[in-house]
């Protein structure tokens, strides 16, 4: 059986003046998140974006994937920092996401850097976000062992 989630917004005005909010969301978490043309495409001011929604799905997603292949590797993670940097830019089709670049730093005892770098290389391309933008946005990992 399949696990939906969803995201309530609404918009108005046009495009360039306009503005929206992110109203709900399925497990509450964040509720009334601003969003704006410009939040998108100059500086936030305080507001989000889709761009900056998906970073933050990436990011996590990654980090469990990682977290995953780790344990299944018997070396388990005692940490992960990920980032996620998604791009948004204007091609000559019009707008659009680009790319997202993973770092992640990890301190994983037991693993030498080659096998970290290759799991993390796995878990980027096993990642369910990953697998979203797979082929529509390129996708990278820089994967730095730690500890």
């Amino acid at each position: 059986m399949a696990v939906t989630r969803f995201a309530e917004s609404v918009w108005t005005g046009d495009l360039p003046s306009g503005n929206g909010t992110i109203n709900y969301v399925t497990s509450g978490a964040f509720t009334r998140l601003p969003v704006t043309w410009a939040s998108r495409t100059e500086d936030h001011n305080g507001r989000t974006s889709p761009e900056e929604l998906i970073a933050a799905a990436h990011a996590s997603c990654f980090s469990m994937a990682l977290s995953g292949q780790l344990g299944r590797n018997g070396t388990p993670p005692t940490s992960l920092e990920v980032r996620a940097v998604v791009s948004f830019d204007k091609v000559e089709a019009g707008w659009k996401i680009t790319k997202s670049e993973l770092t992640v730093r990890g301190t994983v005892p037991g693993i030498d850097a080659a096998k970290f770098e290759e799991l993390a290389v796995v878990a980027r391309d096993g990642c369910p976000v990953s697998g979203a933008l797979k082929g529509n946005v390129e996708l990278s990992v820089d994967a730095t062992l730690v500890g």
